[in-house]
Parts: structure tokens; sequence; C-alpha cells
């Protein structure tokens, strides 16, 4: 006899916003001097590991934080009756600590306040923020609770550190990609797709390719990770235009149902569904080349008739190999016109067999362009220097860089970690026994990066544009910063639509160009 188990549904628990830290903060409030009244902290991004030839990141994340933790996951908490909250959280530090001198009182005068008494200044959403300038601070607006900038800390920097870094990997993507259709001539309206999102299902969480997306769809405006339509328009709401498209695609299921016999049948079935549009068919279920070179020629007036794009997606091999062909360079340059004839399929690559059999134009720069009813996407093991060399290959045998739309997964958006862009959060200052006090760490065994700012933190633009930093500022300093209070006690000060976030990092770039032109490529 089988039984069933009905899943038990709860609501959050009054105290799971006061356990999002790490366990050893709860400790901290007692170790910190007598008479502290005041803790500020930064956030900042102090290297760039994985693009070291970035100077600049992506400031992005922090409005979504805000809503998510600081308004809405506290929220149980502060409903909830006082001496639950209380209860619970005993028995939570019990069952961890076994006995301790940690206590509740400290819970039980945040319920009675009934807010966040937190201040969290930042640069606007979009900023392009030079690698080592503090992006945000945090500190506490109530003497009594010093101890909560420190103690939001863990859930601040899990929250903000992926997006961010997501969102500067796809700005490198734009660069990239600009800078190709520039030289290649390529229509500069095409960039816009030509990153994909495909990530969500290597993701570590639901909410965190939601989140991803986003920081992507800050550069692109293609994405199959659907979850960042409401990551969206919850966190960065407004009038934001159009944020995000995709098309009709198959997977492996619907192209290997029929069996390798019955490819050309379920290409027809395509063509039938889709009979105008883009629609993107993968097509290694079995023989990629005999598909381009047998099935696809099979179909040629039916494709050629749509009105729309059939797009090619090869899903295995060496990306930069199958789009471009293996045969490349010299080797390609020195063969006869007979030789180069010759060339098996895998030496030509998906561009050149497409274009062999549907034809190209000539765009004003005289590189190619395959004809509008045929596209090619490869979608797997992308990163930023296959990308590179994809284009190299097509520039080199006279293809524009429009030829290919390139879809980046979670080995680019996902295998990652905070120390990437060595994101951290440090206390600069505090304030005891109504003195204030300069914070500063500096490790001699960690090197210039592990040393932290100092006092009070203030940004400023310098005479070309870029933003400084200067630490222990003085109270008019602080007043003219470009870190400005976006949320306090509770309550926004400021909130950015995602159509504004993206607006800002338009600007951000151009005044980067402006500064020192991008040359990527």
């Amino acid at each position: 006899m089988t039984s069933t188990i009905t899943p038990r549904i709860t609501t959050a628990s009054p105290i799971a916003a006061l356990l999002t830290t790490d366990g050893y903060k709860q400790s901290h409030r007692q170790l910190y001097p007598a008479g502290t009244t005041r803790i500020l902290i930064n956030w900042t991004n102090r290297s760039n590991k994985l693009l070291p030839g970035s100077s600049h990141a992506v400031v992005f994340g922090l409005q979504a934080f805000a809503q998510s933790y600081l308004t809405e996951a506290w929220a149980p908490f502060f409903e909830a009756d006082v001496d639950e909250v209380c209860d619970l959280f005993e028995k939570a530090l019990l069952g961890y600590f076994g006995p301790n001198e940690i206590g509740s009182d400290h819970v039980r005068a945040l319920h009675d306040l009934g807010y966040l008494p937190l201040r969290v200044k930042a640069l606007p959403e979009g900023t392009l923020a030079p690698i080592g300038v503090a992006t945000l601070t945090v500190e506490n607006t109530h003497d009594a609770f010093f101890w909560l900038p420190n103690y939001i800390e863990t859930a601040l920097s899990a929250s903000i550190w992926h997006p961010s870094t997501v969102a500067t990997i796809a700005l490198e993507y734009r660069d990239l990609m600009e800078a190709w259709a520039e030289k290649t001539g390529a229509d500069p309206a095409t960039v816009d797709f030509q990153a994909h999102d495909f990530s969500m299902r290597g993701q570590a969480s639901i909410e965190s390719a939601a989140a991803s997306s986003a920081g992507h769809l800050l550069s692109f405006l293609g994405t199959d990770s659907m979850p960042t339509f409401d990551f969206i328009d919850r966190y960065y709401p407004g009038d934001n235009g159009w944020v995000a498209a995709s098309v009709p695609a198959t997977e492996h299921s619907v192209m290997c149902i029929r069996g390798e016999q019955g490819e050309l049948e379920t290409f027809e079935q395509i063509l039938d569904t889709y009979p105008t549009g883009i629609v993107s068919a993968v097509s290694d279920g079995y023989d990629l080349f005999k598909v381009v070179t047998e099935v696809l020629p099979a179909l040629r007036d039916r494709i050629l008739g749509r009105d729309g794009r059939l797009v090619i997606r090869p899903d295995s091999g060496d990306p930069v190999d199958i789009v471009t062909g293996e045969l490349f360079g010299d080797t390609l340059a020195e063969l006869s016109d007979t030789d180069r004839a010759a060339r098996t399929p895998a030496e030509k690559g998906v561009v050149e067999l497409l274009d062999e059999e549907f034809g190209h134009t000539v765009n004003d720069k005289g590189y190619k362009v395959l004809d509008t009813h045929v596209g090619v996407i490869y979608g797997d093991s992308i990163t930023l220097d296959r990308a590179r060399r994809i284009f190299e290959r097509l520039e080199a045998k006279g293809y524009s860089s429009q030829n290919v739309v390139l879809g980046v997964g979670s080995y680019t958006y996902q295998y990652l970690t905070r120390d990437n862009l060595g994101s951290a959060v440090k206390a600069t200052w505090a304030l005891v026994d109504g003195v204030p006090v300069d914070i500063q760490k500096d490790p001699k065994t960690g090197g210039a990066g592990k040393k932290s700012a100092k006092g009070r933190i203030a940004l400023h633009l310098d005479a070309t544009g870029e933003i400084v930093q200067t630490d222990q500022v003085s109270p008019a300093d602080e007043a003219d910063s470009l870190l400005q209070t976006v949320w306090e006690d509770g309550a926004f000060m400021r909130l950015q639509s995602f159509a504004d976030v993206r607006a800002t990092l338009r600007d951000a770039r151009a005044a980067r160009a402006a500064r020192t032109p991008h040359t990527e490529g």
C-alpha cells in the first residue's frame, strides 16, 4: 500500500530575517567598545580577477536587496508578537551555541522600534564605478542599534555580488560585439540581441537566475530566463519599455523524437508551425553537417520563401571551429581554388555552408551578410575569448560579425564567486562615547588589495569626469558626495526603474568612451 505525505506549507518564520546572517555575528554586539553608538560600513569591488583588462564594475542589485530583504523579509518579524519573536530567537541560539550571554533584549528593542534604523547611501544603479571605489555605505540611525550595519552585511553581500558581477561581464560582451560590429559593418541594432541569456538551468537557484538575467539585460534584450520579468517588475518598477524578448525554438527532445531518419519531417513541421518570423532549431541531434548540407537544401525554396528567418543552432563541439570552420588562417589562404572547394563541411563551418546554399549580400564595408532567411546561434560553452575568436575568424573570412548570435550560459554567468571582483564589505568609521573613530584594515600579509578605506567616505568627479574616492572626509564633503541616500528607516528615499538603470549605464559608457575610447577586438 502506498501512503501519501502532504508537505507542510508554512509562511516565513518571524525570525527568518534575523537569522539571515553569519552565525558569528550574533556575538559582535557585545564585543564593540562600551559607548559605541554608530558604525559605518561600505561595499567595494577591490579587484577584477575575472576581467583583468576591465577597470570598472557595474553598480547593480542594491534596490532589489533593499526591497526583498530590508523591507519584505523583515515584515514578519515586526508583525509578530514580540514575546514569540524573542522566544524563537533564544531557542535558536540555545540549540546553535549552547548556553550563551547573547540574550534577546536587543531583539526586543528592535521589534519595539518597529523598523530597521539604517541609512543606505549609494551611487545610482547602472553607474560604471572604478575598481577600488566604494559604491554604497550603510550606517545605523539610532544609537542603540550600532550592531545592525555589520549584522546585515552577510545578506547584503550574498544578494548583490552576483547580479553586479554578471552585469559587468555582460557589458564586456556588449563592448566586444559593438567593436566588431563597427569593424565589419554590422547593423548596430543587431547587437541588442547578439548575446542571449541561456544560463537559467545552470544557475544556483531560480532567484539567482532571475537576478543574473536582469544584470545581463542591462546590456542586451535577449533572454530565456523568464523569472527575470517578475524580478524586474517587483524591484525596478516603472515604465520600462521593451525589457526582453526571445523566439520560438526547439530542443533535442523535439528534434530527436522521430529519430535521425525523421529530421526532414521535423524541419517541415517547424516551417509549417511557424510560417513567418524567427524560429530556431537545434541541429546537432545526430549529424549537424548532414542537416546543413542535406536537410536544409531539400527545403531551400520553402526557407527562402518564408517571411522570416530559420536559425540553425549547433550545440556541441568547439564553438569556434563549428561556426567558422576547422581550416583557417594561413592554411586556408594557401589552398588552391580546387582544394578550397573540396574542403569538408567541418573545414568550412556552418556560416560558410549556409552562405554556399542560401547566399549573401555585401554590406557597406565589404563584408558578407548571410541571406536574411537563415542565421546561426551557438549557445554551448561560450566565453569572451571564444566569442572574440569567432569574430576574428569571421572577419578574416570576409563575414560580418552579425552573422552569428551567441547564447551565454551558466559557465559564464554562474561559474563565479564573490572574489571575481574582490567584492567586500568593511567597517571604516564608528562613534564611541561621542568621539569619531576611523577604522581601517591593513594586513601586512594581504597585499594592497586587502587594505580598506578609512573613516567616512565621499565620492566626487575629477577633472576628466571619473569617479574618485576621498577618505576621512568632512560633513561638507559628504553632503556633496555622489553617494546619496537610497533607503532610510524602513522606506525608500529614491527608486529607479529598470529603464533608468539602463539609461544610467548607457550614459556611463558614453562618458567612459569620451575619457578613454574603448578598443576591444
